[in-house]
């Protein structure tokens, strides 16, 4: 069974206003500091962004998904108890709701970063949700991003939670997506046929001088035996976030089947991709989607129905399909991160409301958290019909 891990990167916010506060350094170093007089506990791995108002949350592998939920639930709860020793909370948001003006992280890479992509730097105060995926060989782990581009928009939308910028409604469901892709190398990429291949692409863009790293939806790990799937906003809800673990593994589980059988990639290109990605960007799961075998506009429920269906062999084979199934019906249900800001935001009034709302949802422990056998199955009669068959 494949491992797999994830990255969650967090708003530090005012619990009083909302408004993101430049306090990454202070919660660090009480990371770093331990409890005082006592046996370590548990202590996630945890990093600084490019800007100070965001933290990032970094599991270990795990092979199970209730393992992997398990340390997702604790981590986010870890990190909001350091923010409150500094007057602080996290919140799971893709964009801040409020205005802000984000306070650089002072590193090498990041002073490099803000000199070369000037105001594209200075701006990108944005929280993404990173998952990785073990693979036995780089060749392997080109034949997978090869053969998952197409349902990469799919997870973009499923995920969507980043509806607010700047103090205002942005009219998109991921507007993360937008910001995000202003990178000089973010986005989808053309099939690459081989690890040579995409080694030589990476030299070429470093040699340009431009890249320093690429900013790739899906790319080989620098540091880790794995494939990196970047396209998701970090998850307003931690089920969400585990949803989305639980697909990723079984999309690049179900690839390395088809290439270890002798089935080629779909060989659509980039620039209708992106097209894919902009839809899902702008509509969430609120609109229609590209569905990816016609690349036609398609109702999203179908779309979802589609994923499902394609990697379904695998999430049976890890016993993930209910939980994955459960997921999908109670999104397409309840409403991606994007809907239910949008929701508070309806009801409070304020923007500062929706981050009062995220914060409180961002630490939530439903009772159906857990991945762990049928007794969290909800009803197969939900009042949203997937189309899972």
């Amino acid at each position: 069974m494949r491992t797999f891990g994830v990255e969650e990167e967090f708003l530090i916010v005012d619990p009083d206003n909302g408004s993101p506060v430049p306090l990454a350094g202070d919660v660090l170093r009480l990371h770093d500091a331990g409890p005082k007089g006592e046996a370590p506990s548990f202590r996630p791995t945890m990093a600084v962004e490019l800007q100070q108002e965001q933290l990032e949350v970094i599991t270990s592998p795990h092979s199970s998904l209730g393992a992997l939920a398990a340390e997702i639930r604790a981590g986010r709860l870890y990190a909001d108890s350091l923010a409150w020793k500094v007057g602080a909370r996290i919140a799971a948001l893709g964009t801040s709701p409020l205005p802000v003006t984000p306070h650089a992280t002072a590193t090498e890479r990041y002073d490099a970063l803000l000199e070369k992509f000037a105001l594209t730097a200075r701006e990108q105060l944005t929280c993404g949700y990173h998952v990785h995926v073990s693979v036995d060989s780089d060749e392997e782990g080109v034949a997978v991003l090869d053969r998952i581009r197409s349902w990469l928009p799919t997870l973009t939308a499923l995920s969507s939670n980043s509806p607010f910028w700047n103090g205002a409604d942005s009219g998109y469901a991921s507007f993360r997506t937008q910001a995000w892709n202003r990178w000089s190398s973010a986005g989808p990429t053309e099939v690459f046929g081989s690890a040579r291949a995409y080694q030589s692409l990476v030299a070429e863009l470093s040699g340009t001088g431009v890249v320093m790293s690429p900013d790739f939806d899906a790319r080989l790990s620098a540091r880790h035996p794995t494939v990196e799937i970047r396209v998701s906003d970090v998850c307003l809800d931690s089920r969400d976030a585990v949803l989305i673990a639980a697909l990723v593994r079984a999309l690049v589980d179900t690839a390395a089947r088809d290439w270890k059988e002798g089935r080629r990639p779909d060989m659509v290109s980039a620039a209708v991709l992106r097209q894919a990605t902009w839809r899902a960007s702008r509509f969430g799961l609120d609109g229609e989607l590209l569905d990816p075998k016609t690349r036609k506009p398609l109702a999203a429920s179908h779309v979802l129905g589609a994923l499902y269906a394609h990697v379904r062999d695998s999430l049976e084979d890890t016993g993930d399909a209910p939980y994955a199934k459960e997921g999908l019906q109670r999104i397409l249900g309840q409403g991606t991160g994007a809907a239910r800001q949008r929701q508070a935001h309806e009801r409070t009034g304020t923007l500062a409301g929706v981050v009062a709302y995220a914060t409180g949802v961002t630490h939530l422990v439903p009772a159906d958290h857990q991945p762990a056998g049928k007794a969290y199955l909800t009803s197969e009669a939900g009042t949203v019909a997937l189309l899972v068959g």
